[in-house]
């Protein structure tokens, strides 16, 4: 199969009616698979209501049968399809939060292939914030079932380029729209609980949350090691680059040794840190991920970091760790993730 990739400027005037996206949107019609940018990460987007289109998802990207898809959708009006009992939690946050990087668990309808939920009764929904996005599932008149456009467990893609490194000639189409904005993906939240609870940490934190709908609960999983999480999907390593990933939990002398040790052993050694400490470090390769003191731009580039490691035949890889609150709280959970949980604390 080959795979096109269509360069569209996200500015244009009226992306509804322009060219490339109309193509795009005809493939998922068709039930095939296209990429498109969000202001999350890169998704992979296939038809929520056919199983067969779904099920080509899986195949592309060798995702596990028993993580579900968030649904992407470009109107209030379409939620109506793929979702029922919708609680006036959700509705409160849909207007807030809407279109954004927060996904809502929600009692699903019957239409919404299995496939999509694993199986559950219920339904991950987002509305994106991207105007191409926005735009082609418009375009396509259809629900978009789109996980992260990257092969399972590697870094989630920013840029179009990273779709192509993973899924070229397994999929149909690339939308390509630039690098991406937020650089994790959404946050997931159960409305389905008496009290909300968030399931994944991303692009809305739990602060930006209970401003607006007061206290929320967080799965076990995320704050308590080896506990179940409710979310089939996280249970799973993500986001890992080739070269081992540790964390390091401790001051800049600290790592630096940790560095020397493995230098002296022979081993290339990576450092991932942030532009105000790019200096501080010597090994074989630093790449800074954003500023400390403004952790979106760390949550924005840390994909693309964790890539770039890719390039530089690193045996191992060393990187700070962050505060754990507000967007914190995200760029540690995906940290975490793409080093199996592996962690190094000073004593």
């Amino acid at each position: 199969m080959k795979t096109h990739v269509f360069f569209v400027d996200k500015n244009v005037d009226d992306l509804n009616t322009y060219p490339h996206i109309l193509q795009a949107a005809s493939y998922l019609q068709r039930g095939e698979l296209v990429a498109f940018p969000t202001e999350t990460v890169y998704g992979l987007g296939a038809n929520a209501m056919s199983t067969t289109a779904v099920e080509n998802i899986f195949v592309a990207k060798g995702r596990p049968s028993d993580n579900p898809l968030i649904v992407h959708i470009a109107t209030k009006e379409q939620l109506h399809d793929i979702a029922c009992d919708i609680p006036p939690v959700a509705h409160t946050l849909m207007e807030h939060f809407w279109p954004g990087p927060l996904t809502l668990i929600l009692p699903k309808k019957e239409a919404v292939s299995p496939r999509v939920t694993a199986g559950l009764n219920t339904v991950a929904v987002r509305m994106p914030n991207h105007p191409i996005a926005l735009a082609l599932i418009q375009a396509s008149g259809l629900p978009i079932a789109a996980p992260s456009a990257n092969r399972s467990g590697r870094p989630s893609p920013t840029t179009a380029k990273h779709v192509l490194d993973d899924l070229d000639g397994r999929i149909a189409a690339i939308v390509d729209g630039g690098a991406t904005g937020v650089g994790v993906e959404s946050t997931v939240i159960d409305c389905t609980t008496a009290i909300p609870t968030i399931l994944r940490p991303g692009g809305v934190t739990k602060e930006d949350i209970e401003q607006v709908i007061g206290v929320v609960d967080i799965d076990r999983a995320l704050v308590e090691k080896g506990a179940v999480p409710k979310s089939p999907g996280m249970k799973y390593t993500h986001y890992a680059p080739k070269a081992p990933l540790i964390v390091v939990n401790g001051s800049s002398t600290f790592l630096q040794q940790l560095v020397n040790e493995k230098r002296a052993n022979g081993l290339r050694v990576g450092v991932l840190t942030t532009e105000e400490r790019r200096h501080t470090y010597e090994a074989d390769v630093v790449i800074p991920c954003g500023r400390r003191n403004d952790l979106r731009t760390v949550a924005q580039h840390l994909y693309d970091v964790l890539r770039a490691f890719d390039e530089t035949n690193v045996d191992i890889i060393y990187s700070e760790s962050f505060p754990n609150e507000g967007m914190g709280v995200a760029i540690m959970n995906r940290l975490l993730k793409a080093a199996g949980h592996e962690q190094v604390m000073e004593k």
